[in-house]
């Protein structure tokens, strides 16, 4: 029997701005956008759930109708499946504060006013956003969600209901399991097949890496920076980047990114040649405590800006 109910994010809250993220590529296969309608089958455990998002609100006045279905009869756990949904949309984020900096800002401004309810849309866990990162490393994303998709069909979990096959990331002792060989066949460097099987092993060992669950949030960005860096693989543009997207850490600042150094650089700031990680460090001092934040709404303005030519 499915289970309904409601989240009322805080306002102001975009779900098409915010979930628009997944629909980028054609081949995702575990975030699923349709309209005004977000799925994934997600994980607790041994239980699986799909969940259904649909918005049902305004920018002002967000409403989100949810609906968790499992192939499992054991009773659901739906507070811990809600909290996986809420942290993926990224429901509970104020932005009030970010905007009271970025109206004070002459390229931020008018971003505010133009994406007003943009969150920073989430993996469900730290690992995914580790993996996620890795396959980006140096190649073009298109070509790194192809590599994800695959990944997925051969080592995640599915359900097929409704006429359709439903796909869960892979679980890290999966990755744990495999050899450099065995992910080769990914079209994987042995660099990087290397990278997800020693993060499968870490996440997946009694020692919690980087830290347990319930002591992540004590954590600043640049302990845990430190201590994601410490495995070899995961250097700062990855562990940056993955901070973002699977802790939701609004002021990490992957300034080493090409489209920051590059894009960014010469789209927003007019430089005819690109930026140094450091120049960029450095200009995106003014955006503290929301570099990361400010970031993605600059890439939402180069968007539009590629869009209309």
């Amino acid at each position: 029997m499915p289970h309904t109910f409601e989240i009322i994010p805080r306002a102001p809250y975009s779900f098409d701005l915010t979930a628009g993220r997944f629909g980028r590529f054609a081949s995702e296969i575990v975030d699923l956008l349709d309209g005004k309608q977000y799925r994934r089958l997600l994980v607790a455990g041994r239980q699986l759930a799909l969940a259904t998002v649909t918005d049902v609100g305004t920018v002002g006045k967000p409403r989100l109708a949810v609906e968790l279905r499992s192939p499992s009869k054991a009773p659901l756990q739906r507070e811990v499946f809600e909290a996986q949904v809420r942290h993926i949309l990224c429901t509970d984020l104020d932005l009030r504060p970010f905007y009271r900096l970025a109206r004070g800002n002459d390229l931020l401004a008018p971003m505010v006013t133009r994406f007003r309810g943009l969150r920073l849309a989430a993996s469900p866990t730290l690992f995914e956003a580790l993996v996620g990162a890795v396959l980006s490393q140096q190649v073009n994303l298109t070509f790194a969600y192809s590599i994800k998709r695959e990944l997925v069909e051969r080592f995640g979990r599915k359900w097929r209901v409704g006429g359709h096959t439903y796909w869960a990331f892979p679980e890290p002792r999966r990755f744990a399991e495999q050899s450099v060989e065995d992910l080769r066949a990914f079209r994987l460097s042995n660099a990087k097949a290397g990278a997800l099987i020693r993060l499968g092993g870490a996440f997946t060992s009694a020692t919690p890496f980087p830290a347990p669950s319930g002591e992540l949030d004590s954590l600043s960005d640049d302990d845990l920076i430190e201590r994601l860096t410490t495995l070899k693989g995961i250097g700062r543009w990855t562990a940056e980047t993955a901070l973002v997207r699977g802790l939701i850490r609004p002021d990490v600042f992957p300034a080493g990114d090409l489209a920051v150094v590059k894009y960014l650089a010469q789209s927003l700031l007019g430089k005819t040649e690109k930026a140094s990680e450091a120049e960029m460090r450095t200009f995106a001092e003014g955006w503290r405590p929301y570099r990361g934040l400010a970031l993605v709404y600059c890439y939402a303005e180069m968007g539009r800006r590629r869009s209309e030519g």
